[in-house]
């Protein structure tokens, strides 16, 4: 399990004004959307999904495939760097639960049951996530001043 001090840490106060109630409730709260509701689940064109957030870049859609679980699916992260995981064991079960290493928003769950290459899961809630299509920003670069509200230039919190 990869776990590390989240680099953006705002107060519960602030993570509300930032969040939406859906976004605070999965994120801040660990909680699960319902199982073909999300809005990046039919989501096919070339971009990059980033957290919610914190802005990070999380997953590319090249990596994106249907489950038919009813929530977004990844066989692998943009980068082993982007998120972080940790063991859990909530509602009775022993399950890998997989969030964004700069802020510790909850993302969803890692399973053992994907394809090829991987042979992982990771089974993501829409409403951790955002999405940019691969023409409107370059997947490699974001500018300085575009780091997510109340956030400084590098991306940790005032």
């Amino acid at each position: 399990m990869r776990e590390a001090e989240p680099q953006v840490q705002l107060s519960e106060e602030e993570w509300r004004a930032r969040l939406t109630p859906a976004q605070y409730q999965v994120l801040r709260e660990e909680g699960t959307e319902r199982a073909g509701s999300g809005e990046l689940l039919h989501v096919k064109e070339d971009g990059t999904f980033v957290c919610a957030a914190c802005g990070q870049e999380l997953f590319s859609s090249d990596h994106k495939y249907d489950s038919r679980t009813g929530w977004p699916s990844f066989y692998a992260p943009i980068s082993e760097e982007a998120v972080g995981t940790k063991m859990d064991t909530s509602h009775g079960m022993r399950r890998v639960e997989v969030h964004c290493s700069r802020c510790g928003g909850h993302l969803g769950h890692i399973f053992p049951d994907g394809p090829a290459p991987t042979g992982l899961r990771y089974c993501v809630n829409s409403a951790s996530m955002g999405f940019t299509p691969a023409d409107e920003a370059p997947a490699d670069e974001t500018p300085a001043d575009e780091a997510p509200a109340g956030a400084n230039s590098d991306g940790t919190a005032p």
